[in-house]
């Protein structure tokens, strides 16, 4: 689920720029674009800022100012649009790149802790207090509002089929919900800590969670063979799970490289 060559271009532009003052400030959240030409950064001082991965030592662009310290942000399918959310106040604000200036905004009650744009294009889903909504991304109606059963900080949708979503929050449970329904299809146990961000890999055949416990967990959604199925069951719904450290993450990120016959290893 990590790509690798986000993170290449990353360091690249951090070790250009160690003695400018261009990543001087606190970063809480970044994104980039679908082609990884560009990152979207945002953070306590209110500002959106875009960098080109492509040629790091250009100037950076910066958006108009927010309205509040920036929680999270995304780009839409284009990299004309993004959108962000503020930690002290409620709403997703969408800003045309072009004018720097808000165009729309979807109108919470909550602070917006998570926002994601559906892998087709076609949804917006946001986590809010203990709410997940999903928005028309072409018209930015309000499609579907599902209360949970506690405050969420993150939720996602599954990017194939659409048919189901995930939520994790303050009670350190990761949730399966039908999109259609709202319903509870499984819930998945095995943090100590609250979860704070939830995402489907690209082909939804697994989701990730990250804790306040200092642990990724990677649950599998399936196909799954008749041995993992009977494995699954006797685990509080969760469908295999692969419990990794953010420190172990972080080690292996630093010294990863394929090796031969398509195995990996780390670098001596």
């Amino acid at each position: 689920m990590v790509n690798v060559g986000i993170i290449e271009k990353i360091v690249h532009c951090s070790i250009l720029s160690e003695n400018s003052t261009s990543f001087q400030f606190f970063l809480k959240a970044f994104c980039s674009s679908l082609d990884t030409r560009l990152l979207l950064t945002g953070g306590i001082e209110k500002v959106l800022r875009i960098y080109d991965l492509n040629h790091p030592e250009a100037p950076l662009r910066e958006v108009d100012k927010s309205p509040g310290s920036v929680r999270t942000v995304s780009w839409m399918h284009s990299d004309q649009t993004l959108l962000s959310s503020c930690t002290d106040m409620g709403g997703v604000r969408l800003w045309d790149v072009r004018s720097g200036k808000i165009v729309q905004t979807l109108e919470t009650k909550s602070p917006v802790t998570s926002a994601e744009v559906s892998q087709d294009g076609r949804y917006i889903t946001t986590a809010d207090g203990a709410t997940v909504k999903f928005w028309d991304a072409g018209h930015f109606g309000l499609v579907k509002s599902y209360n949970m059963p506690c405050t969420v900080e993150s939720a996602s949708l599954e990017p194939k089929y659409g048919n189901k979503f995930i939520a994790g929050g303050e009670d350190m449970w990761v949730r399966v919900f039908d999109f259609h329904t709202g319903d509870e299809t499984a819930c998945n146990k095995g943090h100590h800590g609250p979860v704070h961000c939830v995402r489907f890999s690209p082909g939804g055949e697994s989701y990730a969670s990250g804790s306040e416990d200092g642990t990724i967990r990677i649950w599998q959604t399936g196909p799954l063979t008749d041995h993992e199925e009977t494995k699954s069951h006797a685990a509080n719904g969760s469908v295999g799970k692969v419990k990794v450290s953010v420190e172990e993450v972080s080690r292996k990120i630093g010294g990863f490289h394929i090796a031969e016959e398509g195995k990996t290893k780390e670098k001596e």
